[in-house]
């Protein structure tokens, strides 16, 4: 078992184990510590506690000292001098004509380098820049090219919700979401309404999934063939949450053709809809589960478009 305590540089940032040696720090504490890019000062956010070695890469780095009075005042000095140099790296993004756009700067606690994240649509040639950095700034220049998503996390914002972004708040990292969780929510696949602000499917899509997929066990899909109390049916529409299917129901008994399948002819449906409980009904396509269904059917050629710039990694 090691003896770790969690420390945290940023509100929604990952949290680190640091070792804490012979200090009885806790949560809440600010120390400083000391990572492979320098000195930094942090806050922890998990009291001392014993860990499995494997949940931990070795070796640990050591938290140096509880932040004194001092240590406060550097900190808030770095923060202040962060709005200085956006400006001075700007000037010269703009000299050098390069397409970027500038996120957010970072001073290590003892100023041995200053991180500069930016976005671009591509690779950029900045080694022009670095040199003309380093030698307004005098300490190690380091950019870091970071995604959209990223974007969100630093600057924040309100999400569709109205409020704050998950990712900026209290989201510590980022979990994988797909189009298909939307399709199984039952949520339109219009790209406006399923993509937050950095232009990427909402992380929230991600939440209520797995209630989702538990609930749509045993459910039929959408067109597919029923039997009711009331006769042979074909589902139309379905409430996971309710655990209601809402049906149109046959006419008349379609014939059978070879090996037991309807023959390939005109539906006869009622223009009524009826609804019954999950349990009211029993499938007959059952083996449709093992199909691979196209969850963009009916998405017409425009909206696709936007579907596949949403989804790009």
């Amino acid at each position: 078992m090691a003896r770790v305590a969690g420390v945290r540089f940023k509100t929604a940032g990952k949290v680190y184990y640091f070792d804490p040696a012979d200090l009885n720090v806790k949560a809440g504490d600010n120390v400083i510590v000391e990572t492979a890019r320098g000195m930094e000062f942090g806050t922890v956010t998990m009291d001392i506690t014993d860990i499995s070695e494997d949940g931990i890469v070795a070796p640990l780095k050591k938290i140096v000292r509880i932040a004194n009075e001092k240590d406060h005042k550097q900190h808030i000095e770095n923060v202040k001098k962060k709005e200085k140099a956006l400006k001075l790296c700007q000037e010269k993004v703009d000299k050098h004509g390069l397409v970027m756009k500038l996120i957010d700067v970072e001073y290590t606690f003892d100023n041995s380098k200053i991180v500069f994240y930016f976005t671009a649509d591509g690779r950029v040639d900045f080694r022009e820049l670095v040199k003309d950095l380093a030698g307004v700034f005098k300490m190690r220049i380091e950019l870091r090219q970071i995604g959209v998503r990223d974007e969100a996390k630093m600057l924040g914002g309100i999400g569709s919700c109205g409020r704050a972004l998950c990712c900026h708040s209290w989201l510590a990292d980022f979990e994988p979401v797909s189009i298909k969780m939307a399709k199984v929510q039952n949520l339109s696949l219009n790209p406006t309404k399923i993509s937050g602000i950095c232009g990427r499917l909402m992380c929230c899509l991600k939440y209520e999934n797995d209630i989702y997929m538990e609930f749509r066990k045993g459910m039929p899909d959408v067109g597919e063939r029923v039997k009711t109390p009331d006769g042979l049916a074909k589902v139309v529409d379905t409430n996971l949450l309710e655990r209601t299917v809402k049906v149109r129901l046959y006419l008349d008994e379609k014939p059978k053709g070879k090996n037991n399948e309807p023959e390939d002819q005109e539906e006869k449906l009622s223009s009524e809809i009826y609804m019954y409980k999950k349990d009211e009904i029993r499938r007959i396509d059952k083996h449709r589960e093992n199909k691979n269904i196209n969850i963009f059917e009916g998405v017409d050629a425009d909206t696709m478009k936007e579907i596949e710039k949403l989804i790009k990694d």
